[in-house]
């Protein structure tokens, strides 16, 4: 692990001495990382600063750039709200960062976009799956995540091959991630001819008793929910409570221990979509020992952060330029080894590498289920 954080470290250095000329040798280049610092997601926000603040510290190593450009980070909190991120969005583009990594929440990370894009920002989510973000022709906007297309085909296609004459329930937090993906799944499953109970509840909702209560009386046997951790654990206790005989499949913010928190042994066998976990790449070896040596662990999102870093990093290398359109080609031109795994960007901005599989919490632990 030293020798690969060394070596790291080593082409952070070799990358920067390169590309630093007269008019930027000795000056510092500033990034960003944006999203929940506070609220509900603060923990996913959290994730994106440490994984981005360690690749940071891996360009920025001790000694190993003097006298050259030096990349500073600055964090900004939109709390997952769309009008902080407007806000946050506006105040980075005064401050001339080039490239923001962010944000988590699509309804963030939408209408941040366009600001960005007019800036002349570098955008690139680690998080937001909402297909929405890379559909409207914006050339500088990137995420390294998958898409909410796919991972609900994948969640559709699970339940239907596991529980094919069970009745299932689709809810969602009315949020655009929330709903986005569980409409998704509610129209996978009615393509198998699978009928589907349709709920919602608010983004912050506490008491879910009388929508267990509805869901029991109904015989559902499958509940997928499109949302996040909080209310999704919330939701799993008191059905568990109510001996509401359920089995929840939910989407990516379950990879949190924040989930287990609140359920406790109540969210056992609770299902859901993620990424492939970078953690079991050898290449993420370095990055999470770098993680773990400092405090915070590579769960979540974390490496993901780290890896939009290393992409942006390594565009600038290949274009020899900071200018934002050739390294936005740059980043699309051919695949970038990441912490991740391999980074693949199409005309759309999408990692087209990307893709889902299910995992579920066991004791505490989240564990991948076998293929189906």
């Amino acid at each position: 692990m030293v020798n690969m954080r060394a070596a790291s470290l080593a082409s952070a250095a070799l990358l920067f001495c390169a590309l630093a000329s007269p008019s930027t040798r000795g000056s510092e280049i500033k990034i960003a990382v944006a999203g929940p610092m506070t609220g509900s997601s603060a923990t996913f926000g959290a994730q994106l600063r440490d994984g981005a603040a360690a690749a940071v510290e891996a360009i920025n190593a001790s000694g190993l750039l003097p006298d050259h450009v030096n990349v500073v980070l600055s964090v900004a909190d939109d709390a997952c709200d769309p009008r902080q991120a407007v806000a946050v969005a506006n105040k980075l583009a005064t401050e001339r960062v080039l490239l923001v990594v962010g944000h988590f929440c699509s309804a963030s990370s939408i209408p941040a976009s366009d600001i960005y894009a007019e800036a002349g920002i570098l955008q690139v989510s680690p998080g937001s799956s909402s297909p929405r973000l890379t559909e409207r022709g914006l050339k500088t906007v990137f995420r390294i995540c998958g898409r909410d297309d796919q991972q609900g085909i994948v969640a559709a296609e699970y339940i239907h091959a596991n529980y094919p004459s069970d009745i299932i329930a689709v809810l969602d937090d009315k949020s655009t991630a929330g709903k986005g993906i569980a409409d998704v799944v509610e129209a996978q499953l009615h393509r198998f001819g699978r009928q589907v109970s349709r709920q919602s509840y608010v983004a912050g909702e506490r008491d879910f008793r009388a929508l267990v209560s509805r869901m029991k009386k109904d015989r559902v046997r499958v509940a997928y929910i499109g949302g996040y951790h909080t209310e999704i654990g919330l939701f799993v206790r008191q059905a568990a409570e109510a001996k509401a005989n359920f089995i929840v499949m939910a989407n990516d913010p379950l990879m949190t221990s924040e989930f287990w928190a609140i359920t406790g042994s109540a969210g056992n066998d609770t299902l859901f979509t993620f990424m492939a976990a970078p953690v079991l790449n050898a290449s993420a070896a370095g990055a999470a020992a770098l993680l773990k040596a400092s405090g915070p662990s590579a769960e979540g999102y974390t490496l993901y952060a780290y890896a939009a870093v290393q992409a942006w990093a390594e565009a600038v290398n290949r274009s020899g330029s900071f200018d934002v359109t050739q390294i936005a080609s740059a980043l699309r031109a051919r695949p970038i080894d990441t912490v991740i795994g391999p980074v693949r960007f199409d005309e759309k901005g999408d990692n087209s590498a990307s893709g889902f599989l299910v995992y579920r919490w066991r004791n505490g632990r989240v564990e991948r289920v076998k293929e189906y």
